[in-house]
């Protein structure tokens, strides 16, 4: 059984940020699950016996190599999709991530082409067709981004 498909995922996403106004994204390789050539914001499934607060720290060690400073809860959204004809349902428990401007790479080149920091008010193209829904859901909690401060 898979998760997502056979019965829903729980998922945990998150935008890192340096507190300046700037965003760490990624872009999706050929060995990501979908997407390719997307950029995107990190995020990974919850593992039965992980809390979800272990799972994002885990995931962004893996992803960027650096460790969270401070986290805000955004909130969460029901992510509804299709992936090779078949429906998807996750659940996404979004997050504004604080790390270290300094210290962070690409954790898996293997399915990540690209890992860089951006202006939150200048970013890459194309994003994932998730991120059009992130933004409007959480528009007022990223106003401080969008000004060019933090957390």
């Amino acid at each position: 059984m898979k998760k997502g498909e056979d019965f829903i995922g729980i998922t945990v996403s998150f935008l890192c940020h340096d507190g300046k106004g700037n965003v760490l994204l990624s872009k999706r390789g050929k060995n990501a699950r979908d997407e390719h050539g997307c950029w995107d914001c990190g995020g990974g499934g919850v593992e039965f016996g992980d809390t979800v607060e272990a799972t994002l720290g885990k995931e962004i060690q893996e992803e960027y190599c650096t460790s969270v400073l401070s986290a805000e809860f955004l909130g969460f959204r029901d992510v509804f999709r299709e992936k090779d004809g078949r429906k998807t349902h996750w659940v996404s428990l979004d997050y504004l991530v604080l790390v270290d401007a300094e210290k962070w790479g690409n954790g898996e080149p293997h399915k990540l082409e690209e890992v860089r920091w951006f202006p939150f008010t200048a970013l890459p193209g194309p994003m994932h067709s998730q991120w059009p829904m992130f933004l409007e859901q959480y528009a007022s909690k990223l106003i401080q981004l969008e000004n060019g401060t933090g957390a």
